[in-house]
């Protein structure tokens, strides 16, 4: 029941989006469809690192896998609006235009690093990668850049999420040095 209503909740943007796009009308489909899975599945993947930092206080564990998955399932919803409604599914257009725009590059490294971590998430795998799931790490960082980048003028979001990267960072050095026990 409880993984039910986390599913439930984990796919409220995507209803939020569904409203927005058909119900409200939004001006810039395309846009409005990067910002709300960009964000959305940013915001999942940072819940992700937190859920094993603070582990020994408040065990969430459990619905760690979920919510990693569900951040790759919101990342997904974002390379596929740029591949088909985006790039119109010009596949040399699209790669062109990886290749020109640093953010574009960073945001599909750390998607790559997603895909790897959703495959090898299977339990029958997971045993055997577990140890490379730390890549998280570097797809957060990636995907935070990624999301600076891709504004045109820094803004609140984007100190907010680079503050919240500098903290998990911090965080989980101090953890690792055994200075903090969270």
């Amino acid at each position: 029941m409880k993984k039910l209503l986390l599913a439930a909740a984990l796919l409220a943007p995507l209803g939020y989006l569904l409203f927005q796009l058909f119900a409200v009308g939004a001006e810039e489909p395309v846009k409005e469809i990067y910002k709300i899975t960009g964000a959305t599945a940013l915001t999942l993947l940072y819940a992700t690192t937190t859920i094993s930092m603070i582990r020994k206080k408040i065990n969430l564990l459990a619905y760690r896998r979920t919510v990693g998955l569900f951040s790759f399932f919101y990342a997904l919803l974002h390379l596929l609006n740029f591949l088909i409604l985006d790039m119109e599914l010009d596949l040399a257009e699209a790669l062109e235009e990886t290749l020109e725009k640093p953010f574009i590059y960073l945001g599909m490294s750390a998607f790559t690093i997603l895909l790897f971590m959703a495959i090898t998430s299977a339990r029958a795998l997971f045993a055997k990668y577990y140890r490379y799931h730390k890549v998280i790490y570097l797809a957060l960082l990636l995907g935070t850049v990624h999301f600076v980048m891709a504004q045109k003028a820094l803004e609140i979001d984007q100190w907010g999420y680079l503050a919240v990267m500098g903290l998990i960072g911090i965080f989980k050095l101090l953890q690792r040095t055994g200075v903090l026990k969270l």
